[in-house]
Formats: structure tokens, sequence, C-alpha cells
């Protein structure tokens, strides 16, 4: 199929990126690595030792990341519906993270110690229609925040990526009732026409 000058031009632009070629160089599964260290970073998310999930985890960029700072003692689970090359020291599942079975298994490891951080970078497949990708980016940061909801600790933190436009001041407050604060972050590897932000709610409420 022949290429449109929309996806030419992202080509271009991709190829081009400073982070995308500075992630290849240095190891990392793609550009979105650099967002999560630069608020990282800032906010101090990730310590040794912490458990940490990652929701929507291929191709693994977040993972890498948070397998590095928590260290041998803490432990990364990466869950995504997608299949994803080993990360040695991450443990991944494949499966749907809102599914009962597929959680119950993910439970069942976790041996009833509950988590540290909830993480999620997930986007929609891009339909190019944009009230329904809007809607379907809200829908899987609501899914995110459930999982987060039922197995972060108390005083545990949530990172999660969401679309600014519909349905995100309601997602927002959907979050401020379940955490002490909410900040929205804006990395400098997140490509500046995008309205994609990141939603950090702090201290889960009991």
């Amino acid at each position: 199929m022949k290429r449109t000058k929309t996806s030419k031009s992202w080509m271009a632009e991709h190829v081009n990126d400073p982070f995308v070629q500075r992630a290849k160089s240095e190891g990392w599964r793609a550009r979105a690595a650099y967002k999560l260290m630069e608020i990282d970073d800032k906010d101090k998310l990730i310590r040794p030792g912490m458990i940490v999930v990652d929701l929507g985890a291929a191709p693994g960029s977040w993972s890498q990341v948070a397998n590095k700072r928590v260290g041998e003692v803490g432990r990364v689970f990466a869950l995504d519906l997608l299949p994803m090359e080993p990360i040695p020291g991450v443990e991944f599942m494949q499966g749907d993270f809102h599914d009962e079975e597929f959680v119950e298994r993910f439970e069942e490891i976790l041996g009833g110690r509950q988590v540290d951080l909830v993480m999620s970078d997930i986007a929609p497949n891009i339909s190019g229609i944009p009230s329904s990708d809007q809607a379907r980016s809200v829908y899987l940061a609501e899914l995110a925040l459930d999982f987060a909801q039922k197995h972060l600790a108390q005083g545990g933190r949530f990172l999660v990526k969401v679309f600014q436009g519909e349905g995100f001041d309601a997602f927002r407050k959907q979050m401020e009732n379940e955490f002490k604060s909410v900040l929205v972050r804006k990395p400098q590897a997140s490509r500046g026409r995008s309205s994609e932000v990141y939603l950090l709610g702090s201290g889960k409420r009991a």
C-alpha cells in the first residue's frame, strides 16, 4: 500500500528524532524510556526494593528503566496483551490485565503482597477519528486506574498517560478521589504537538 504524505512525514520525524537515536545508542527499546526517567528524576517514583507493575508494557522500555532502578531486591511485573521480548529480571505476563482469570494468576504470583507503583504508558490504536481515539484513551486510563485501586498499597503511586480532551477532567477527578495529590507531567521526550500528558497520583487513600 502506498504511503500517505502524513505517514511519510511521521517516519521522517521519527527517524530524525534525537530521542529515538539516543535510545538506539543507549540500548532502550523505545524513546518512551526518557519520559519515565525524566518523571522519575523529578518525582522520585522508583526506589530500590519496590514492587512495580508496568501495564501495557510492550515493547518494554519502561520496564527496562524500572528494572534498573528497583535493583536486585525489587520486582518488576510487565503485563501486556502483546508478546514482548524477555528482559532479564522482569517478570512478563501476556494477557488482559482486566480479565479476572489473568488477574487471579497475577495475584498468585504476588503472594499477598501489595504493589508500590503502577505505571501505564498505554495508548489506543489510532483510528484517525479524534472523538473515538480520545474516548478509547480515557477508557484505557480508567482500566489502569481500576487495576491500581485494587493492587496498590496504601500510600502507593500511579502514573498514567492520558490525552487531553473530552473526558480528561472527569478522569483527573476520579484520580483525585483515590490519591492525596495528582500532578500533571509533560516530559521533554513527549512531542510538543502531542496532546499526551502524564497524571501522577501519589498517596493512595485507604
